[in-house]
């Protein structure tokens, strides 16, 4: 009987799950690093919430161990690659909480409206100052959603049944699924032109980080008030602060913060602030999902071996595993190249597998694929929920297979389209097992891809290596490898460049001012 330990508080129907599917479980909650290395090496499956930190220790400890499930969306706590490197599958329950996070941003924006919790302390006080609370109605206001994925999605369906207007930024949603939910999709600058509510629903990435700061707040209409349930990081602290002290911003309500736990920060203490401590999970119906689904996904794993939500590996069969392995992590480069490009709202992906990719189960390849693409921009996206957020926003996947080889042995060619381009990239494995990407829109070219690139777009025109070099060497950047195609001369060419040190904004910035550049941008793999 497969043994599991449940070492964080879940809900008790956890553990009926797994004694209903044959699978042994104890629950040793509060444990210390060191007490949970001497028993982790007993069990074959690990049950937890946030508190319990799986190390690199434990999971060096952990000789049975094949699964890990987090009962939540975040695995800060959990050493991915140490895991993965043990062969320990690592699994989340991502869409558990959506509900109760919207609901918590819903909360928060009557909160904010009607100034209910600085109400609250003066009624308590005696002071009955029925004057001094002056709020706005949210009837016929517009929202403004940045990121209308799963949860912004559930915001914007309760908020138009308060009679809002909701408008939504997100590259990656489609003009037919913003049509789906009655939501107006715009750009960035529009939404902080028109909205009156701004309700932030998007992962922390280099695109989104910062996202709203001294320039975009000031582009904002006087007078928003802003709502944050995603992520700290997403507004820049000291100059929310600066814009409500200027009275521009009305105020904001926030439950996450840069630094958490938030013991300090410069927005508290402000009368216009509403704050709560990260509780956007926190309900007891959501925490009884995520228990229970994580128990239905270790039990299903450990007894009939099928794999769901995992975040380090996609659905597979071990025979199959060893001749696949390359060709995932070529998938996932390829995808997470497109989608660190693409700008505007996915309509369609088309997969080609040529040569020898073609004659083996390209099923988990195009998972990791499609995980790799939506990744930049989209929260909670692992192999195995890939296809279906992406048919959820109405994003075509299609693949052609072709047994006769090419210019290579074996060939995965990505072709994006979007609201307004098409990105086409193509890679394949020298050696079979060394990934490379073999051709960018057109232009052939060979690189292996590093953890941190830099992409130049530019006109073949002399010069433009010389000054890209002074640039970066002037900025103290060292570059690990260089790589330059083009087709014909005169025409676009592209350079990817492997990068030791990070390029930061402002010389990026330099880098797009050259005459030759059309487009630079760093990428991360």
């Amino acid at each position: 009987m497969p043994k599991v330990l449940i070492s964080d508080k879940l809900s008790p129907r956890s553990v009926e799950i797994f004694k209903e599917a044959g699978v042994e479980a104890d629950v040793k909650t509060g444990l210390a690093e060191e007490e949970l290395i001497k028993i982790i090496g007993d069990y074959d499956g690990l049950a937890i919430r946030s508190a319990t930190k799986v190390t690199a220790k434990v999971i060096k400890a952990a000789k049975k161990l094949k699964v890990i499930g987090r009962a939540g969306i975040g695995v800060d706590n959990v050493d991915i690659p140490a895991a993965t490197a043990a062969g320990i599958i690592v699994m989340n329950t991502p869409f558990g909480n959506s509900i109760t996070t919207a609901e918590h941003a819903i909360a928060l924006m009557f909160a904010l409206a009607r100034e209910i919790p600085a109400a609250n302390a003066s009624t308590h006080a005696g002071k009955w100052e029925k004057n001094r609370f002056m709020g706005v109605e949210l009837a016929f206001k517009t929202l403004g959603l940045i990121g209308c994925g799963n949860i912004g999605s559930i915001v914007a369906d309760r908020a138009q049944g308060l009679k809002m207007k909701v408008i939504a930024y997100d590259p990656f949603l489609t003009r037919d699924r913003a049509a789906d939910i009655n939501v107006e999709k715009v750009e960035l600058d529009e939404l902080l032109k028109r909205a009156d509510f701004i309700s932030l629903h998007t992962p922390l990435n280099d695109a989104t980080r910062n996202i709203l700061n001294a320039k975009t707040l000031a582009k904002t209409k006087k007078g928003v008030r802003i709502i944050n349930c995603a992520r700290g990081g997403l507004i820049n602290e000291a100059d929310l602060k600066a814009a409500i002290e200027s009275v521009h911003v009305a105020g904001a309500a926030l439950d996450v913060f840069e630094e958490e736990p938030a013991k300090t920060n410069p927005l508290f203490g402000m009368e216009k602030i509403v704050a709560t401590p990260h509780l956007g999970a926190s309900t007891s119906e959501a925490q009884e999902n995520v228990a229970v689904q994580v128990a239905e996904q270790i039990a299903d794993y450990l007894v009939n071996g099928t794999v769901t939500n995992a975040l380090n590996m996609p659905s597979v069969s071990a025979e199959e595993a060893q001749k696949l392995a390359p060709y995932l992590k070529l998938a996932g480069q390829l995808g997470a190249f497109a989608g660190q490009l693409v700008e505007t709202g996915l309509k369609s992906l088309k997969i080609e597998y040529q040569g020898h990719v073609a004659a083996l189960n390209t099923k988990p390849v195009t998972a990791v694929l499609v995980k790799g693409l939506l990744s930049p921009l989209i929260e909670g996206v692992n192999m195995v929920n890939a296809p279906l957020i992406a048919k959820e926003r109405n994003i075509e996947i299609s693949e052609t297979k072709s047994n006769k080889p090419g210019d290579y042995q074996t060939l995965i060619k990505l072709t994006v389209t979007t609201d307004k381009k098409k990105k086409e990239v193509a890679g394949t494995l020298f050696g079979g097992t060394k990934p490379r990407i073999v051709e960018v829109d057109g232009v052939k070219l060979e690189a292996g891809l590093g953890a941190r690139m830099l992409y130049v777009n530019n006109e073949d025109k002399p010069g433009l290596i010389g000054n890209l070099g002074k640039l970066l060497g002037d900025a103290g950047v060292n570059i690990a490898n260089f790589n330059l195609g083009r087709n014909n001369e005169g025409t676009d060419a592209i350079a990817l460049l492997e990068i030791d040190q990070e390029a930061n904004d402002e010389l990026v910035g330099k880098i797009n001012k050259l005459p030759s550049v059309k487009k630079a941008k760093v990428m991360r793999f």
